[in-house]
């Protein structure tokens, strides 16, 4: 590894310590899994698909921003609250829902069950996305309606076959 590291101290004033590294680029997590990303024909060929992502984290949401650009054929969009989240799901009447467990209006699991009540939404299924993996949280949230679990960080493979194959068959299970 390059870089340098050093002190400075002048004695009754303190000391001051310093590393420093080259920069380099930051390896692409796409460059790697460029073929495995690439959408199944069945849907690449299929219709226009809608996906709202109720989601606070702006890194998140750019997280999976960039993971449907190799995706044209989803339309992604995206709410900050749960309240706009359920208004855009009866707007859009996505084919699917990503949802966090964490948002600053109202819990992940209120917005299910808004969801699951609503007779315009009852029927979208919803993945939740949380870095809350606790089987309470997961089976409370699986009870209540969430198609799938996934834990975060997110592991891109596992969320494309699920993304893949609930926009291919209407459910995630």
């Amino acid at each position: 590894m390059e870089g340098t590291m050093g002190v400075e101290s002048s004695a009754g004033q303190g000391s001051t310590f310093w590393v420093e590294f080259p920069r380099t680029e930051a390896p692409s997590l796409f460059e790697d899994m460029s073929q495995e990303i690439a959408a199944p024909n069945a849907i690449a060929t299929g219709r226009l698909h809608t996906l709202l992502y109720i989601e606070d984290n702006l890194s998140n949401l750019r997280l999976i921003e960039r993971l449907m650009e190799r995706r044209p054929q989803i339309n992604l969009v995206a709410a900050a609250e749960g309240l706009a989240g359920l208004k855009m799901a009866r707007e859009h009447r996505p084919d699917l829902i990503l949802l966090d467990v964490n948002l600053p209006d109202m819990g992940g699991h209120e917005v299910l069950v808004r969801l699951r009540g609503d007779p315009a939404c009852a029927s979208i299924p919803v993945i939740v996305i949380s870095a809350d993996a606790t089987r309470g949280q997961i089976d409370r949230l699986k009870s209540a309606g969430a198609s799938e679990y996934l834990t975060k960080p997110l592991d891109v493979r596992q969320f494309l076959d699920v993304l893949d194959r609930t926009l291919l068959t209407g459910a995630a299970g």
